[in-house]
C-alpha cells in the first residue's frame, strides 16, 4: 500500500512566509513493494485544513495528472494573498492504476507580497563604531497590551546587520545571523516566525538584540561600515483575534534602547561582553525602561524585501574537547577540539570575582612549541572576551550572539587562579546553513574514509549563509571559484537545494550591465586585487570563477530536478555567454 510523506513546498516542511506567487509542492512515495511507480497524480487546495479533509478544493483541484513528477509540482490554483494560509494534500496513482490514500494535510503560507503591506518603519539607535572600531549592540524594546482572544500571531522582521528577537523575557527561535547576508543595496531578506505561544493577555515585551554582522562590521580586511555606519531593525507583530479583528505592533518612535553588555561585536573580530552590565529583565513585562532612550528613526534602505528561499543558519551538534585542558602557563589553558569547526565557544561554569575578564583566542593549528597558530588569521583577531559579574555559579553559560570562528583550538586566558578548567568549561558549538546530510561515503580504505570526513567537515566549515572559501581568516567571502567546482559534491553529501537557490540570487546582484560577474557574491570588491587571476577584466574574475553563474543553476537542476532556477535567471546566464563573446577573440 502506497503512502505519501515529506510534503514539502518549495524547500520546506510547512513554510511561512512564501514569496513564491506559485509554490511548489513535492511528496515522498512509499512503498516496501518491489517496482512501485507513481503514473499519475492528484493535488487539492484549500483555505481550511478541516474543509480539505471533506473534500473541498476551494483554491485548486489539479485533477487526475497523468505523470511520474513528484517534485517541484507548481500550485495552478489563484495567487494567493499576502498572509493566506493555503493547505493542501496528494494522492498519487502507481504502475496498476491503483489510487493511494489521500496524504495527511500540510500547509504553506505566504508572506508580505507587497510594500504596501509594511506598515513598521526603520529604527535604530545612536550607538555607532568607526571603520575600524567596533561598537557595542544596541538593545531595543516595545512593551504593548494585549487584550482578547488571540487567533495566531506572526513576526515579520529584518534588519540592517543581524537581530535577535525577544518576547516576554524569552528569545524567539534558534536560528543565526538573521535576517542571512545579501547585497544590502539590492536586496534583503525578512523572517515570517510564529510567536503566537510567546503572548498572553495584558502586558507584553517585544525585543531586540542587534548585531554589526555584514552589514557594518568587517567583511574583509578593509574597513568596517561597508553599507552603512550602524544596524537598524524592522518588525511587524501582527495579532489576530477570534473575531479576526488585527493589532500591530511596529517598530516605530515607540521604542526604547539601550545600551547592554556586549561592548562589541563583530563577525571577523570576536566579542566582548561585559555581564556587570547585563539588563536583567529587559525583554519581560514590568522591567523600567525610564532611563533608555527613543528609538531613532532610520532610513529606509530602498530596496525590495524578500522572503528567504534558503535555510538559516542553527547550531547543528556540539564538541566536546578530546582531553583535558592542558595548561600553558599560570591561567592559561589550551583546549583541543580534535577537530575544526566553524562555529563559537560556549563557556560554562566560570566563577570569579566581579570585573575579572578572561580572554578566548581560536586557532586551527599549533605551533612547534605549543602556542597557537594564528598568522593565516591575518587582520581577523578571532578573539572573544567574558568580563565577570562576580554572581556566577557553576551552572552558568555564556556564548557570543553575533561572531563566529574557525578552529579547532581555543586558548583560554587570565582565568582566575583559583578557577581549574575541566573538558567541560568549553564546548564547541558548530554553525551552518541548516542543509540536512543526504548523502554517505564509507569503504574499506580509513584514509578515504578519512578524506571524505574532511569533505564534510570543510562543507559545514564553508556553507554559513553563503558558500565560502575558509571560515577563519579575514575574508569568508561567497568565492565563485570555489563554489562551482564544488557544487557537485557538495549535492551528494547536503541538501543544498535552497542553499544555491538563495545564492544565484546573490550572483544575479553581482552581474554588472555588460554580463561580467564579478569573483564573490555578494560582491565587496574584494577581488580588485594584483593576482594576476583577477585581472581579466573589469568586473571579472575571469574562466572558472565567473562561469559559476552558469554552472551552479545547472548542477541544481542536474541533481534536483528544479527547472525554476534556469528559467528565472536564464537572462543573467544568456548575458554572460554573450559578454564573453564580445571580449573574445574567435570565441577564445
Amino acid at each position: 500500500m502506497i503512502t505519501l510523506s515529506n510534503l514539502r513546498c518549495e524547500y520546506s516542511v510547512n513554510p511561512l512566509g512564501i514569496g513564491e506567487d506559485a509554490p511548489r509542492l513535492s511528496w515522498i512515495i512509499n512503498d516496501p513493494s518491489i517496482g512501485v511507480r507513481q503514473t499519475a497524480w492528484q493535488v487539492q487546495v484549500d483555505s481550511s485544513r478541516e474543509t480539505l479533509l471533506k473534500g473541498g478544493s476551494g483554491l485548486w483541484d489539479s485533477g487526475h495528472v497523468e505523470s511520474d513528477q513528484s517534485i517541484f509540482v507548481s500550485y495552478g490554483g489563484p495567487c494567493p494573498i499576502s498572509r493566506q494560509r493555503c493547505w493542501w494534500r496528494v494522492r498519487v496513482w502507481d504502475q496498476h492504476g491503483d489510487a493511494s490514500a489521500w496524504s495527511e494535510p500540510a500547509f504553506w503560507e505566504m508572506g508580505l507580497l507587497t510594500a504596501g503591506d509594511w506598515h513598521a518603519t526603520w529604527v535604530n539607535s545612536a550607538i555607532v563604531g568607526g571603520a575600524r572600531t567596533t561598537a557595542p549592540a544596541p538593545y531595543l524594546r516595545r512593551s504593548f497590551i494585549l487584550d482578547g482572544e488571540m487567533k495566531k500571531a506572526r513576526l515579520y522582521v529584518t534588519a540592517l546587520g543581524l537581530y535577535e528577537c525577544h518576547i516576554n523575557g524569552a528569545r524567539i527561535g534558534d536560528a543565526a545571523f538573521r535576517p542571512g547576508r545579501t547585497d544590502y543595496h539590492k536586496r534583503l531578506q525578512y523572517d515570517t516566525i510564529d510567536v503566537a505561544a510567546h503572548l498572553r493577555r495584558g502586558e507584553n515585551v517585544l525585543g531586540a538584540i542587534l548585531g554589526d554582522g555584514w552589514y557594518c562590521g568587517h567583511t574583509g580586511s578593509r574597513d568596517r561600515q561597508n553599507y552603512g555606519d550602524r544596524p537598524a531593525l524592522l518588525a511587524q507583530l501582527e495579532i489576530t483575534f477570534s473575531d479576526d479583528s488585527v493589532q500591530r505592533i511596529v517598530s516605530d518612535e515607540k521604542w526604547r534602547w539601550s545600551a547592554g553588555p556586549i561592548l562589541e561585536n563583530d563577525l571577523l573580530m570576536g566579542e566582548s561582553y561585559d555581564a556587570r552590565l547585563e539588563l536583567s529583565g529587559w525583554s519581560a513585562p514590568g522591567y523600567d525602561d525610564r532611563a533608555w532612550r527613543p528609538a531613532l528613526p532610520a532610513a529606509d534602505p530602498g530596496v525590495p524585501l524578500v522572503a528567504p528561499p534558503n535555510p538559516p543558519v542553527r547550531a547543528v551538534m556540539k564538541i566536546h574537547p578530546v582531553a583535558e585542558p592542558s595548561m600553558l602557563d599560570k591561567g592559561r589553558y589550551l583546549f583541543d577540539l580534535g577537530q575544526n569547526i566553524a562555529g563559537r565557544a560556549r563557556l560554562r561554569g566560570l566563577t570569579g570575582r566581579s570585573g575579572h575578564t578572561v580572554r578566548l583566542r581560536f586557532a586551527e593549528m599549533l605551533q612547534r612549541n605549543g602556542e597557537l597558530y594564528t598568522e593565516n588569521l591575518r587582520s581577523a583577531r578571532a578573539t572573544d572576551y567574558y568580563t565577570l559579574s562576580g554572581s556566577e555559579n557553576s551552572n552558568s553559560v555564556w556564548e557570543p550572539r553575533f561572531t563566529f570562528h574557525g578552529f579547532r583550538y581555543i586558548e583560554v586566558s587570565n582565568l582566575p587562579l583559583d578557577f581549574v578548567p575541566t573538558r567541560e568549561t568549553v564546548t564547541g558549538i558548530v554553525l551552518q546553513s541548516d542543509t540536512p546530510v543526504t548523502g554517505e561515503f564509507s569503504c574499506s580504505e580509513p584514509l578515504l574514509n578519512q578524506l571524505q570526513s574532511n569533505i564534510q567537515w570543510s562543507q559545514r566549515g564553508n556553507f554559513l549563509e553563503i558558500p565560502t572559501d575558509c571560515p577563519q581568516r579575514d575574508e569568508r567571502q561567497g568565492w565563485t571559484g570555489d563554489a562551482q567546482i564544488f557544487i557537485r559534491n557538495a549535492c551528494f553529501n547536503m541538501d543544498v537545494a535552497g542553499f544555491f537557490a538563495k545564492w544565484q540570487d546573490d550572483l544575479a546582484d553581482t552581474q554588472r550591465s555588460d554580463g561580467a560577474v564579478p569573483g564573490v557574491a555578494p560582491d565587496t570588491g574584494i577581488v580588485h586585487d594584483s593576482r594576476p587571476e583577477f585581472q581579466f577584466h573589469p568586473g571579472d574574475a575571469g574562466p572558472a570563477w565567473s562561469d559559476a553563474i552558469i554552472i551552479c543553476p545547472w548542477t541544481i537542476y542536474r541533481c534536483y530536478g528544479d527547472t525554476r532556477i534556469l528559467e528565472r535567471h536564464y537572462g543573467e546566464l544568456k548575458r554572460y555567454l554573450l559578454y564573453l563573446e564580445s571580449i573574445s577573440t574567435d570565441l577564445i
